[in-house]
């Protein structure tokens, strides 16, 4: 089977699209026929050696979380899914053309394999970030960096709880998060007093890594309401980096209940080939993303 790869820490041209050993399903598992695999900020900071306390691998190694497709081997002790389902989950190794999953869900009635493929790290990580900044219904969160895929799960699952969103984007994103239900407001020169005259902020998400953590604290008051995935530094200012995922079984239950009701939707806004990886990490590094980024297998 072909597989993207890479086989020393670096940038996006260390990837290499290759011929692999077919992965099988272990206890707990299920492999599938890949379909689609997202494109998550996490696989390249892997890819770059950013974190490897909360993903060690061995080199050469494959890239992607998340993907989507058709189970065809169940690992001993599964149940309630079968050769044939269509499922989208969390693995590793999955932008190939066969991939393991050790969570997953069926795929609810309606979505593509190309915008499946696009929630399962999305979801589980708006999910955390929500609850780990400690936001009430009835509050305001400010989600700097508010229009790529995690930006865009957080804005629609917090507005389904009773909290009140504010986004920060390019200008060429500010319809798009007012769509998603958040005041909205791009991010440069004055952005914070452009905020504040938005309304009051109770908590903060760093989405974007732009470098905008003291400010964050500043609309807050304290830095323990004010949580960061994308920017290493945090901790100096006395915020939190939050990097290790909870349970995706659960927020892929969640995903597929809140996706159901019609109260969770992430546009896919480039498809690329597994042939086209480089492409595909170089443009989530550039950010200015609107939805997500997927492989098509």
């Amino acid at each position: 089977m072909k597989r993207v790869s890479f086989a020393e820490f670096g940038g996006p041209d260390v990837l290499r699209l290759v011929d692999a050993e077919e992965p099988h399903a272990g206890p707990g598992q299920v492999r599938i026929a890949v379909r689609a695999a997202g494109v998550n900020p996490v696989d390249w900071r892997i890819r770059e050696g950013q974190i490897l306390k909360a993903h060690p691998l061995e080199l050469p190694s494959g890239v992607g979380l998340d993907a989507s497709g058709v189970v065809d081997e169940v690992g001993q002790g599964v149940e309630g899914v079968e050769v044939g389902d269509h499922v989208f989950g969390e693995g590793s190794s999955t932008y190939a053309e066969f991939a393991v999953l050790s969570a997953w869900a069926r795929m609810p009635e309606g979505l593509t394999f190309e915008e499946a493929a696009g929630y399962p790290s999305v979801v589980e990580t708006a999910l955390r970030v929500i609850r780990e900044v400690g936001v009430q219904a009835g509050q305001t969160l400010l989600v700097s960096g508010a229009s790529g895929g995690v930006g865009s799960a957080v804005l629609q699952i917090a507005r389904d709880r009773g909290i009140g969103v504010i986004g920060t984007a390019g200008a060429a994103n500010q319809d798009y998060l007012r769509g998603l239900g958040a005041l909205a407001t791009t991010y440069g020169e004055g952005w914070v007093e452009r905020v504040r005259r938005l309304g009051h902020v109770d908590a903060a998400l760093d989405l974007a890594g732009s470098g905008v953590i003291r400010e964050l604290v500043e609309l807050t008051g304290d830095p323990q309401k004010v949580i960061s995935i994308a920017d290493l530094a945090a901790p100096e200012c006395g915020v939190r980096f939050s990097g290790v995922a909870g349970s995706v079984p659960e927020a892929l239950a969640e995903a597929v209940g809140l996706i159901s009701r019609g109260k969770l939707r992430i546009p896919v806004e480039k498809s690329y080939t597994l042939a086209e990886a480089v492409a595909a990490h170089i443009d989530s590094q550039t950010g200015h993303t609107r939805g997500r980024r997927v492989l098509v297998v």
